[in-house]
């Protein structure tokens, strides 16, 4: 049992959802080539001067209305001094002293981590690093940023990617960010610190950078508690710097000492004036926040007959926990619904890789595909075979299943002469079901089935080939 207590606080950024960048007119499209989506004003031209993008504020002042944080009236930018390769001005235009949001939260089912500031800034470009050289896209300079700090109230690795998790949901549920990792549309830094336990003094704090993905958070802070325990255990002190995370070698390694504000020379930016935020601003986002995670969450378990792991994966997803709630209203059968939505839904969209957006079958085709099913039309085969056909291009599923010819056969009389030839030419898995092999039954039921070309009713079938063979 460690003597040493962790405190963790997370500096969360996250690109914004608009379509040009926070200070200029050039596109944030991630797809394009290299250094194409820029312009004198956001590499620092002399002479150039910004102009604030309006829809960042609305989205920012939207995140922070979720995050039930206080928004301030009035908010100016300021400059953040240094110099790094990837950053054309040599200072990036931020916040510091008058963010736009202060003292929210974020609620976990077991805590509240309360939420110190939440700021606008432009990001930076992108290094690409190779085996002795490094090449920048200055693509990304620009585009409009939020950073989310949370206080350092987060007690343990697990806690921390419980909080990730939770915000990117919130983030996405509100429709202010894709989220998307692999592009660097959200990132992660942690700030990590160890205290003897009972004592309310913070330790001295490390910041570790470049955790890609939020189990490689969990695992970076993990690694650190584990190398700033043995620091403290050998009666040393922890240097307060920053450090990366190694992916290959999993481990952190010293970057550079840490900065303090007083280092970055904030001072407030001359070429924007203050903002004011109107309440009509603010009144307007208030309308696109809706349900959150956690009280759709807290409704599904409520109203809904399905397991709470089931609710977990509906609630993961905005698109999905919605499609289930339309399909819902087409074929009111909770578990049903659930378990095709589970099973091959979810698998036909990982053959799609993933992506909820090429997914166009409606509610209503998607309900009568599991009622059809439920009610006998059609059996599991035909089913998945009309979802796939039907996935992404929501194609009639009464046309679908006609010229497909997919009605599935439950006519005891058109089943007794299928079932009758089978049991003919298999008098040995016959023999075995009878001396109680029940293994055999199915072998049956599948030759019918490939006889039929997968229409036979397998349920009716069993049972019909079971009274066959025991006469």
């Amino acid at each position: 049992m460690s003597d040493f207590e962790t405190v963790i606080g997370l500096e969360v950024h996250t690109q914004l959802n608009t379509k040009s960048k926070i200070f200029c007119s050039c596109s944030t499209s991630f797809e394009n080539r290299p250094n194409v989506n820029i312009c004198p004003v956001c590499c620092g031209y002399p002479g150039t001067l910004p102009v604030f993008n309006k829809k960042v504020l609305d989205l920012a002042v939207r995140v922070c209305l979720a995050l039930s944080c206080k928004i301030n009236k009035t908010i100016y930018f300021e400059r953040k001094n240094y110099f790094y390769p990837d950053l054309p001005k040599n200072y990036q235009i931020s916040q510091y002293k008058m963010p736009l949001g202060e003292g929210g939260f974020l609620e976990l089912s077991s805590k509240k981590i309360r939420i110190n500031r939440i700021h606008m800034e432009e990001d930076a470009g992108k290094l690409v690093h190779k085996d002795d050289y490094s090449l920048v896209d200055f693509n990304r300079t620009g585009t409009p940023l939020l950073e989310i700090v949370s206080e350092p109230e987060i007690n343990s690795p697990q806690e921390a990617f419980d909080y990730l998790n939770a915000l990117k949901l919130i983030l996405q549920y509100i429709n202010v960010s894709d989220c998307d990792m692999e592009k660097g549309s959200l990132r992660c830094d942690a700030n990590i610190s160890l205290r003897k336990k009972g004592n309310t003094q913070l330790g001295t704090k490390v910041e570790l950078k470049n955790m890609n993905t939020f189990k490689g958070a969990r695992t970076a802070l993990e690694f650190e508690i584990k190398r700033q325990t043995n620091v403290l255990n050998r009666g040393e002190r922890i240097i307060q710097e920053t450090r990366l995370w190694d992916t290959d070698k999993a481990k952190t390694t010293a970057m550079r000492t840490k900065e303090q504000a007083q280092d970055y020379r904030y001072f407030p930016e001359p070429d924007l004036l203050d903002f004011s935020v109107t309440k009509e601003v603010i009144e307007k986002e208030k309308n696109f926040i809706g349900e959150l995670p956690l009280e759709k969450k807290k409704r599904f378990l409520k109203i809904y007959k399905i397991s709470i792991k089931e609710v977990d994966i509906f609630i993961n997803s905005p698109f999905l926990a919605d499609f289930f709630e339309e399909v819902l209203k087409h074929y009111p059968k909770d578990q049903e619904v659930s378990n095709w939505f589970l099973g091959p839904f979810l698998e036909q969209v990982n053959t799609l890789g993933g992506k909820f957006d090429q997914i166009k079958i409606s509610a209503h085709n998607f309900a009568k595909i599991i009622k059809y099913f439920c009610e006998g039309k059609i059996n599991n085969l035909a089913a998945k075979k009309i979802l796939s056909l039907s996935i992404t291009t929501d194609d009639d599923i009464d046309a679908i299943i006609e010229k497909e010819k997919l009605i599935q056969i439950s006519d005891r009389g058109e089943l007794e002469a299928f079932i009758e030839e089978v049991v003919g030419l298999n008098p040995k898995p016959v023999q075995e079901y009878l001396e109680g092999k029940d293994k055999a039954i199915m072998f049956l039921v599948g030759q019918v089935m490939k006889k039929t070309k997968g229409k036979a009713n397998p349920k009716i079938t069993r049972e019909m080939i079971e009274r066959r063979v025991k006469k």
